[in-house]
């Protein structure tokens, strides 16, 4: 099989010649344009989530040979989750090669933190498939690069700690009020407000819900800690 030359382009952005360049096609094969002859790419997600544990997981070791386990395990579940997954994909553009059906296209598909996510974990399976873990891990070490470094200081989850921060005083867990709903369907736009009983609150703005909730609980916490309140 030859590769089209978008996906030649796509390759080279990842930086690995493909022996087996149908690996590459189905995993970015989504399944809403999938049939008996053309897989999707859901098995390769499967794998390329494995591969990635892995990779990660040996890479924080490797970066903080100190660590325990309960520090390792936040840093490592920021750096696996979908929304981390789905950022690195946009870093070289996978949407636009995404092989996805007309309704998803309708949708924007090609935007989906989820689509994105799956896809770039498939295209991680697809590199080890395609040439081994040595091959697959340069690939994850160089897309996820200073995520890596920096992951200790982005790694705790704000809306867990806000809630130890306020049990920690006697105060109730904290409230996330959806404020705000707007742009079309497929692009939305939430404003969430965190809320702790003593008053103090702050508003966040995401794609996600969920990301606008830790926006938002990641501010109020700042807010908190330095002793504004």
């Amino acid at each position: 099989m030859k590769l089209s030359a978008e996906l030649t382009a796509f390759a080279r952005r990842l930086g690995h010649d493909f022996a087996r360049p149908e690996l590459l096609v189905r995993a970015l094969t989504h399944a809403s344009i999938a049939s008996s002859t053309r897989p999707d790419n859901q098995r390769l997600e499967f794998l390329g989530d494995r591969v990635l544990g892995l990779v990660m997981a040996s890479a924080l070791m490797r970066a903080d040979r100190a660590a325990s386990e309960g520090q390792l395990a936040p840093r490592f579940n920021a750096l696996v989750r979908k929304e981390t997954c789905a950022q690195v994909a946009r870093d070289i553009d996978l949407g636009a090669v995404l092989k996805l059906g007309r309704s998803e296209t309708m949708s924007g598909g090609r935007r989906k933190e989820a689509l994105l996510g799956d896809a770039m974990e498939a295209v991680l399976a697809a590199v080890y498939l395609d040439a081994g873990f040595e091959a697959a891990e340069a690939l994850v070490l160089r897309l996820w690069g200073e995520r890596i470094g920096t992951v200790a200081e982005d790694a705790r989850d704000a809306k867990t700690a806000l809630q130890e921060w306020a049990q920690a005083r006697g105060l109730p867990p904290p409230e996330y009020v959806e404020l705000h709903r707007e742009g079309p369907d497929h692009a939305p736009v939430f404003t969430v407000e965190a809320r702790l009983a003593s008053g103090a609150s702050e508003r966040a703005q995401a794609n996600a819900k969920r990301q606008a909730e830790q926006a938002a609980a990641k501010a109020l916490l700042a807010r908190m800690e330095t002793g504004d309140e």
